[in-house]
């Protein structure tokens, strides 16, 4: 309904919208932010709110709300924001003025360091997921590291790192691709009580057309290259 009610914002005005057994409907309406939008600019001054008021890059999570909001290739230039007051203050300058007096930006004089970026980015994720084996730079890691070159522009130092290793293997090298090195899925089985799928099942029979068994993944579709999967219990 949401997306049906803001079609006329599609920039470029195409859209499309489908309806099916999703508990719900889908679609996809293309939006542009710009600068000159009061509401965009509001949106990009609230995020980095977020960020700069928690205190600990522990409890944080860097991620986008992709596709309705910015891409991972923007990783650089929002990592460029949390780094650099200035670089923060010169953006939105170039804003609504009113958003600077609706904002705390301009009295958040906090600069994330690259400890906290690697927190934010690694560490924090990893021990939210219980990931052991990554995150951390200990014996028995999996050595997945980025290396950069110290830069003022911090968008340009993260948006091309000089060494990548991933598994331990080098991929990147100066700056260059030397390898190409499949990562693996990451796979969840939670414990829980297998008495439920009798109410779920009864459910989907009564209200749905389609049955409970067409949303299941089985074994043999998901780990038909076992090298590639791993499963976290829980």
């Amino acid at each position: 309904i949401a997306q049906f009610s803001r079609r006329g914002d599609a920039s470029p005005h195409k859209w499309v919208m489908w309806h099916a057994e999703d508990e719900g409907s889908g679609g996809i309406v293309p939006y542009q932010y710009k600068k000159a939008s009061f509401v965009n600019g509001l949106q990009w001054a609230i995020g980095l709110e977020i960020f700069l008021l928690s205190g600990d890059p522990w409890r944080l999570f860097f991620t986008t709300d992709h596709p309705n909001g910015a891409p991972f290739t923007r990783y650089p230039d929002l990592l460029h924001l949390l780094m650099d007051y200035d670089f923060r203050m010169a953006c939105l300058a170039e804003l609504d003025p009113e958003i600077m007096e609706l904002t705390l930006l301009k009295d958040l004089k906090q600069e994330f360091s690259l400890y906290d970026i690697a927190i934010m980015t690694r560490a924090a994720p990893a021990k939210l997921l219980g990931l052991n084996d990554r995150g951390h730079l200990q014996p028995g890691a999996l050595a997945d590291i980025a290396v950069y070159h110290e830069q003022d522009d911090k968008a340009a130092m993260f948006r091309k790192a000089q060494w990548v290793f991933k598994n331990g293997q080098l991929i990147i090298e100066r700056g260059e691709f030397v390898k190409r090195q499949f990562g693996q899925t990451m796979t969840v089985k939670p414990h829980f009580d297998r008495q439920i799928e009798t109410t779920v099942k009864d459910y989907f029979d009564r209200f749905y057309s389609m049955k409970l068994s067409n949303y299941g993944v089985q074994d043999d579709l998901l780990f038909d290259q076992p090298e590639r999967f791993s499963a976290i219990n829980l």
